[in-house]
């Protein structure tokens, strides 16, 4: 029972990444950026300013890999870089104003998307969802793979 029911929640998480299109790899599959960039973009605009070895952490991926999805925004005009006065390994990232208007279109446009499917689940399960999706959460940082 204990490995079916692993399986059963590997299947049904599986299932979820690709219905969400977390796997989806296009260049226009969010807002006209790819996903990474689209995450990228979401955490420059949250923190408002953040250091390049800050998001590497924060999006679990290693320092060149996130450094290459910079490159691409910077010649995109979406965000600056600015290494720091003293210190040059300490890479600051910010937002240009078309960096922004583009952060705000993705959250517009993710409020809505998730607002219609919480409303899609029954009244009398939006707590269970909520608290069972932190759990997951929590149970996935304490169990990190590969």
């Amino acid at each position: 029972m204990k490995n079916q029911g692993s399986s059963y929640l590997r299947e049904l998480i599986r299932i979820l990444v690709r219905d969400l299109g977390i796997l989806e790899k296009s260049d226009t599959s969010c807002c006209g950026v790819t996903i990474s960039q689209c995450h990228a973009i979401v955490e420059i605009g949250r923190s408002e300013e953040i250091s390049l070895n800050e998001l590497a952490k924060t999006l679990n991926l290693d320092k060149s890999t996130m450094s290459r999805t910079i490159n691409n925004l910077v010649k995109s005009g979406l965000v600056i870089r600015e290494m720091h006065p003293e210190d040059r390994r300490y890479v600051t990232i910010k937002l240009t104003d078309g960096g922004m208007d583009t952060f705000k279109n993705i959250e517009s446009r993710m409020k809505e998307y998730y607002k219609n499917i919480f409303q899609s689940i029954p009244d009398n399960k939006r707590e269970q969802v909520l608290e069972s999706l932190k759990l997951l959460t929590e149970a996935v940082n304490k169990n990190k793979c590969c």
